[in-house]
């Protein structure tokens, strides 16, 4: 389930809105949820943030959801193995195994996790899907980020859509060879093949940007689109 991420930073209602606003508000509602470590707060925050991108920024339900996926699916595992895994106090459940089983600090552990990781997914939303790049970096270099970190930023961003493209391109050649649909042996099998071409092709992908930039007269120093939002005139670039 693939979204593309910068078509939506570009092409929501608030795209062209203050990026200091976004970024700000991201950001503050971020670090309040990882500081407060309260569930109710951090539910709160998943709730304004949802709103924010659903009902202001106009960003569809699906994306939305596409966005959020892959961390939540990351954070419910971890949480799965907090709350069976941390044998810590009084054990609400034991399952006689190993010492596997739910404790109230487990539970309670498991529960805040979850909840201040998705509230900061939420948050980070605001800014990803909102915000495009361009206008991120201008703010990043704006409030004098090292502007090496800025740099990384940009090119790991870029590097993480090829990588993605590449993972979609092979994984759907493979399903019109049938790689997924006989035994779950050739699945794996194909699975593996495909990790291993992706690792070929990603070193192919980076030369190949390398030598973009190459040719662009890359000096170690990107520029950051500076919008004008004053008056209507030809974007600046600042170094």
């Amino acid at each position: 389930m693939e979204i593309n991420l910068d078509y939506v930073a570009h092409t929501n209602r608030i795209a062209d809105y203050n990026p200091y606003v976004k970024v700000g508000i991201s950001l503050f509602f971020m670090l309040s949820a990882l500081i407060l470590s309260n569930n109710y707060y951090s539910i709160l925050v998943i709730i304004l943030s949802s709103a924010i991108i659903l009902g202001i920024a106009r960003v569809s339900l699906k994306e939305y959801c596409k966005f959020l996926v892959i961390p939540f699916s990351f954070t419910f595992l971890t949480c799965l193995f907090i709350l069976f895994f941390f044998p810590q106090g009084e054990y609400i459940w034991d399952s006689g195994f190993w010492g596997i089983g739910i404790t109230t600090y487990s539970y309670t552990t498991s529960v805040l996790t979850f909840f201040r990781v998705f509230a900061c997914f939420s948050a980070l939303g605001i800014q990803s899907l909102t915000t495009p790049i361009s206008d991120v970096m201008h703010v990043l270099r704006s409030i004098k980020v090292p502007k090496v970190f800025c740099e990384i930023a940009v090119l790991m961003y870029n590097a993480i859509f090829i990588f993605l493209e590449c993972v979609e391109t092979m994984r759907n050649a493979q399903k019109t060879r049938l790689g997924y649909l006989t035994t779950s042996l050739t699945a794996f099998k194909s699975m593996g093949s495909m990790f291993s071409n992706l690792f070929l092709q990603s070193l192919k992908k980076s030369e190949t940007m390398q030598v973009a930039l190459d040719s662009r007269c890359y000096t170690g120093e990107l520029p950051v689109y500076k919008p004008n939002r004053k008056a209507k005139s030809y974007p600046e670039l600042v170094n």
